[in-house]
């Protein structure tokens, strides 16, 4: 047994045995030896083409692609570096999400042990899509709310200027048949895993041919001796070909097919390629839907642990598991599940692999089973959906599902728990509102500013595995969230319109050809006279953007939106310039991510690699801008949206935010109090909220008291940075010289007013009041649609 991985090859000999002469007379049939002989042959012939077809079967499935592995994914790993948002209670929290586990000796991989504000780890090592990284022994230092330093201590404590732990595995893509599994070699098989294994199951395994007359012997005399089912007589190779080629089916056909096809394996197939198989291939326990197959993933699944670093009590709970993974499932049958491991350390001291001391000390020893084993569970459903659609238009069903890609997303699980947490509390509080109608949901999107990654993204309050995504799916109309770029249009033309122009906000009256015209309000019922462009906006007035929208022309609006990233189809009435275009929580995104880029266009994307099960890196995601809007016509819209946010209907967000945060945003609301809606951003982030009603009744709430709430509750929490708008050369700060207001606003340079004084003197606009007639007729609108 010492040597017990060396096959040794016995020869079996056969004895001839000594034919008796007949002497006696007996009657002669010379037809019935040859119907013998015939039958003979036949039998034969029928045989030999059964074992060749058995053998086809063996040598295509054991020789071509063995097992279907489902593709894994991960969100974006945690980066450290000294200065960092985060605190020693936040980074054990962390570490406990990412199943690292408390040992004082850091020994083994994926441990950590913390000492005040101190936490040293020992970090696990992985193959990320840029760099493989090694495990390290690392210590981390905080203050109250930041890291302080990171240290190597394999490295003379020397500084780390950043720290990316393993990131959390959020999801498998399963093929049709749920099994998973983590290939292992045999060579990384830990010597006391194969001891337990061979003792237990297959002590002749390295000298038999497939089949084990004395294993069976010897298990029915264990059996009788204890009178019940201690030991097994099937060899490893029989239960190889069991799990790895034939169903569960119990009937003499399937014996005798496990025999033949047991001896073929062991003819074509050196033991330790079998083997190596039956450690991938054997079932050790159900994962929710999933089965868990192998020892690599079972290590993980009930200890939270690599394989090579369990101890020998644990490595023989896994064997003690072969027999009857539900039977002796350690989470719900402990005692039994001990018994079966105490019994096959006693069997291990007995064939003197161990000695009776190690065994009496692993024995004494608690199974230490993880409770939460769901680690392969689709944890974010919504977010997963999109990964797979973005998948899609690149790759296979069965490619993502059968070839163990690691696919790395952008999702940050800090800020998806916060997202899905507060959504659920947010709905609740304003279902208690007294206008609101109940019975609300609502979808979110939470981008990184600089970028366009995905940090998060929610579909309700409840999350489903299955079912309607509406921060993908659910087209609404938009309300007033479409009036920043009816302004972006306007202020391309600086010869015309500047921040400060006057625009009237009086009642306008649009004829429809073969139907009866349209006459837009106010959300408030009221006209407001002239005001200036960003007072429009900021306040939202109606009248003021339907007026500007006609004059700079629908279809001009419609081209900026499709500029800022906007594939969805939309119609070109007049009703677009209030937000009766309805896209989804996603194109909103995309739309707004373009004004948070400061002009430039980044595609929202998921995903940041997809790596081969070898390690290479199949697809990249690179970071691709290009300008879509005049930066210096972005610049001073995002400083109008920051006014919605001082003075106009998002002024509370400053009630929960201190004045300099420079929030910028906008509100939308839509016809009858359906939709309510917010988007904006921060330093850091740009998140998207919709909520409202499935059956798309009146929901009571408005874009600032329905939408602008919850947004407030997620961003309070996860941003960090305040916005700081950097103008670009070609803006000129000046006075305007508008009659309604005073002091200094951002101008195209050569826009700029050049005097102060109800009337512009040269390169500026002190007024601009399309108001000569009211009313836009079908004739007037052709270049405009």
């Amino acid at each position: 047994m010492a040597d017990i991985r060396k096959r040794s090859r016995s020869r079996y000999e056969q004895q001839p045995s000594n034919n008796r002469k007949n002497n006696k007379k007996s009657f002669s049939f010379p037809w019935l030896g040859s119907l013998f002989l015939i039958g003979i042959g036949t039998g034969g012939f029928f045989l030999f083409g059964y074992l060749g077809i058995l053998d086809y079967n063996v040598r295509q499935q054991f020789e071509g692609k063995r097992w279907a592995i489902p593709a894994r994914v991960y969100a974006s790993p945690i980066e450290l570096y000294s200065g960092y948002n985060m605190n020693a209670m936040q980074f054990e929290t962390q570490l406990k999400a990412l199943h690292y586990r408390i040992d004082s000796t850091l020994v083994a991989e994926g441990t950590y042990v913390k000492k005040g504000s101190q936490i040293s780890l020992k970090t696990r090592p992985f193959n990320f899509w840029d760099a493989p990284q090694e495990s390290s022994l690392i210590r981390v230092s905080f203050t109250d709310s930041t890291v302080e330093n990171i240290t190597d201590l394999n490295k003379r404590e020397t500084d780390v200027a950043l720290l990316r732990l393993d990131p959390a595995q959020i999801g498998t893509l399963y093929p049709n048949i749920k099994e998973d599994r983590v290939l292992i070699k045999l060579e990384d098989a830990p010597q006391a895993l194969i001891d337990a294994l061979l003792v237990s199951e297959d002590r002749d395994f390295y000298h038999h041919f497939g089949l084990s007359f004395r294993g069976i012997a010897r298990a029915m005399l264990a059996n009788l001796k204890a009178g019940g089912m201690v030991q097994g007589g099937s060899t490893i190779t029989q239960q190889l070909v069991k799990n790895f080629y034939l169903s569960s089916e119990r009937s003499l056909t399937r014996k005798v097919n496990e025999a033949f096809m047991a001896l073929i394996l062991e003819y074509r197939y050196s033991k330790n390629e079998i083997l190596e198989a039956y450690l991938n291939e054997i079932y050790l326990g159900q994962n929710g839907n999933s089965s868990v197959h192998g020892f690599g993933l079972a290590s993980e699944f009930y200890f939270n642990s690599a394989l090579k670093d369990l101890p020998l009590h644990q490595l023989v709970s896994l064997v003690s598991l072969v027999r009857g993974p539900s039977y002796y499932d350690p989470r719900r049958s402990y005692e039994r599940a001990s018994q079966r491991r105490n019994l096959i350390l006693d069997e291990m001291a007995t064939a003197q692999v161990i000695t009776a001391k190690k065994a009496a000390d692993a024995k004494e020893k608690s199974l230490g089973v993880i409770t939460n084993a769901n680690r392969s569970a689709n944890l974010y459903p919504y977010f997963l959906d999109l990964v797979k659609r973005q998948l899609s238009q690149e790759y296979r069903e069965k490619d993502l599902t059968s070839d163990g890609l690691s696919i790395f997303t952008t999702l940050d699980t800090r800020v998806q728990d916060t997202l899905e947490q507060t959504i659920k509390k947010q709905l609740v509080q304003l279902e208690k509102l007294p206008k609101s109608t109940g019975n609300l949901e609502a979808a979110a999107v939470v981008t990184r500013r600089d970028s366009g990654e995905i940090a998060a993204l929610t579909s309700g309050r409840e999350v489903v595995s299955s079912g309607f995504n509406r921060a993908l799916d659910a087209v609404r109309p938009i309300g007033s969230l479409i009036k920043p770029l009816i302004y972006l249009t306007a202020l391309k033309n600086s010869e015309k319109y500047t921040i400060t122009t006057s625009v009237s906000d009086t009642e306008i009256v649009v004829q429809n050809k073969g139907s009866e015209p349209w006459i837009p309000k106010n959300y408030d019922h009221h006209e407001h006279g002239n005001v200036s462009l960003h007072q429009a906006l900021a306040h939202s007035y109606n009248l003021a953007t339907v007026r500007i929208g006609m004059d700079v022309g629908v279809n001009n609006v419609i081209e900026t939106l499709r500029s800022m990233g906007v594939t969805r189809d939309v119609e070109s009435f007049p009703s677009f310039l209030l937000g009766s275009a309805q896209l989804t929580p996603m194109d909103v995104t995309q739309m707004y991510q373009t004004l948070a880029g400061d002009g430039f266009l980044s595609r929202l994307k998921a995903i940041r690699a997809v790596v081969s099960a070898k390690g290479e890196r199949l697809q990249s995601y690179p970071f691709i801008v290009k300008q879509a809007i005049d930066p210096a016509v972005t610049y001073i819209v995002n400083t109008m949206l920051q006014e919605v946010m001082t003075e106009g209907t998002g002024h509370k967000a400053y009630d929960i935010f201190p004045k300099s945060y420079g929030l910028v945003g906008k509100t939308g609301t839509t016809n009858d109090a359906k939709d309510s809606w917010f988007a904006g951003y921060s330093g850091d982030y740009l998140s998207v909220v919709w909520v409202g009603r499935d059956d798309n009744k009146p929901m009571g709430l408005t874009g600032a008291t329905g939408a602008l709430p919850v947004w407030l509750s997620v961003m309070k929490q996860i941003s960090m940075q305040p916005v700081n708008l950097i103008a670009p050369d070609n803006i000129k700060m000046a006075l305007s010289n508008n009659c309604l207001e005073s002091g200094y606003y951002p101008y195209i340079t050569g826009s700029e007013p050049l005097a102060r004084g109800c009337e512009t003197t040269s390169g500026g606009n002190g007024y601009f009041v399309p108001d000569d007639s009211a009313t836009f007729t079908n004739e007037e609108l052709p270049d405009h649609f």
